[in-house]
């Protein structure tokens, strides 16, 4: 495929059961990258913000149950 258009055919040409297919790769490749960003986030310290705001809250008592 040379460009976005050709994919996006491409895709709406699939049959229904090979579009469901193709939705549900499509959307596990697209967890499992944010999965990766977030696993690198938290290794390099970028999440590290969050671990101080919720030590702040529970110093205030102020946590809730989820």
């Amino acid at each position: 495929m040379r460009n976005i258009q050709e994919l996006e055919n491409a895709v709406l040409s699939l049959p229904e059961n090979d579009y469901k297919k193709f939705r549900r790769w499509f959307f596990d490749q697209d967890w499992e990258k944010w999965d990766r960003q977030i696993a690198e986030d938290a290794e390099t310290g970028k999440l590290d913000f969050l671990l101080a705001e919720a030590g702040r809250a529970k110093e205030k008592n102020r946590l809730r149950d989820l």
